[in-house]
């Protein structure tokens, strides 16, 4: 499980790490913009205090000569009044600074960027701000140490809490992945038939609901292989024993060599090569090499034909074989011969499961520029358990019938083949007691 865990490391560490980001950027900013605003505050308020001392003493003295001893005198707490140059209404420094010096004459352009100090609406002074950033009282500093200290353990708690979100997140993205792993191991081990569960609807809740549906046919297709090497095996070894049988007992003379028992061993060896023939035809059809001689046929040339072989058959049987075609069928771009074993297989099949005194009809229809031949009988019916599967190779719905009745289970693979080969599709729907019906979609001339 070593990749498992280190992606939940690795995802941890991602959610840890973006979570650490955004905290330290956000402590950043804040301690900037907190450092910042009260700064400011400082600011305004000594601003605030500077302009209220020498405007009341403008007003009790009525000039300015003494104000910068009398602000120094006042100024015991060296957190007031710093960072200020006041000048007087004729221009000359009357508060000087570190930069202006007593007596020094502003530049009138400077003067206009400066705060005008009024008494009664006339301008006494005007008020320049140096660069010099306020200063901060102890208790100040106390303050901004202690939100400081608050912004380094709320992103404390933030880490904490990212690393235990991180955690639990990603176990629960890892999780199904583990899941995965584990049920592809059992799988390659050989057991096929794996299940996950399916925690939720997004990505991964799809990739594993995809997985169960692949490991189910996945089981399913090796069942059915299985089932089909047996009934292959089956199929194959009971003509090959009926003509070792009649072989060996005409050698050792123990059978007289009959015309009825060469007619058992050709008929015998004629369904080791249909049997034969069919596979190879799955096995070409599967992998794409099925040759198909397509040309313009008409439907109802196909119908007419496959309704002429059948008859005598259904007559004989008991059974109405009727015939019924739509007017203006345009031509079918298909390989005669390929659908006549279509429809072939669809009547013969038709055929043996309508008891007499029953009706198949043929029908030819024009559907969504495709020609609709289908075929519909009056017999017994499949049932819904069994109407998923009858395309299925050596299927067989009712399992006490075999090959001594002429079906081999392969005839509805073979229609289902031919039919997907030609770009068509095939659709079958039956209610027990009443009836199927096989309806094949085949592509015109003009769609090809």
């Amino acid at each position: 499980m070593k990749i498992p865990r280190s992606l939940t490391l690795k995802l941890t560490g991602i959610v840890l790490l973006t979570s650490l980001l955004s905290v330290a950027l956000v402590a950043v900013f804040t301690r900037y913009a907190t450092v910042s605003a009260f700064d400011r505050m400082l600011l305004d308020q000594s601003r605030s205090d500077f302009v209220a001392f020498v405007t009341d003493y403008y007003a009790e003295y009525g000039y300015w000569t003494g104000v910068s001893e009398a602000i120094r005198t006042t100024r015991k707490d060296p957190f007031i009044f710093g960072g200020f140059v006041l000048v007087g209404q004729d221009g000359h420094v009357v508060v000087p600074d570190r930069h202006w010096t007593m007596g020094q004459v502003i530049p009138a352009a400077q003067l206009v960027r400066g705060l005008p100090v009024e008494l009664d609406g006339e301008r006494i002074g005007t008020l320049l701000e140096t660069t010099q950033p306020p200063m901060r009282k102890p208790e100040d500093e106390l303050y901004l140490t202690r939100t400081n200290r608050a912004l380094l353990w709320a992103a404390g708690g933030v880490s904490v809490f990212a690393l235990v979100l991180g955690l639990l997140s990603s176990r629960a993205l890892t999780r199904p992945l583990q899941e995965l792993t584990a049920a592809t191991r059992a799988m390659a081990q050989g057991d096929l038939e794996q299940r996950v569960p399916v925690r939720s609807k997004d990505e991964l809740g799809q990739l594993a609901a995809s997985f169960n549906r692949m490991s189910a046919d996945l089981a399913r297709s090796n069942t059915l292989r299985r089932q089909m090497t047996a009934d292959i095996a089956h199929d194959l070894r009971t003509p090959l024993t009926v003509i070792k049988g009649y072989t060996e007992a005409l050698r050792d003379g123990d059978l007289p060599p009959l015309q009825t028992t060469f007619e058992t061993m050709y008929q015998e060896a004629e369904h080791l090569s249909r049997l034969i023939d069919d596979l190879r035809l799955l096995s070409l059809a599967d992998a794409g090499e099925l040759i198909l001689n397509r040309r313009a046929v008409s439907p109802e040339e196909l119908l007419a034909q496959a309704w002429a072989a059948y008859l005598p058959l259904a007559q004989e049987e008991g059974i109405t074989l009727s015939i019924e075609i739509a007017e203006d069928l345009p031509d079918m771009f298909v390989d005669p011969e390929r659908l006549a074993r279509v429809l072939g297989n669809l009547i013969s099949n038709a055929l043996r499961y309508t008891p007499a005194g029953g009706q198949i009809e043929l029908r030819g229809r024009l559907h969504n520029a495709s020609v609709v031949l289908c075929v519909r009988d009056t017999g017994a019916g499949i049932s819904p358990e069994n109407l998923p599967y009858i395309f299925d190779r050596f299927y067989r719905g009712d399992t006490s019938r075999h090959a001594d009745d002429g079906e081999s289970g392969l005839g509805l693979a073979i229609v289902k083949s031919l039919v997907e080969a030609h770009g068509g599709a095939i659709n079958v729907m039956s209610t027990m007691g009443q009836g199927t019906t096989f309806e094949v979609a085949l592509p015109t001339v003009n769609s090809k």
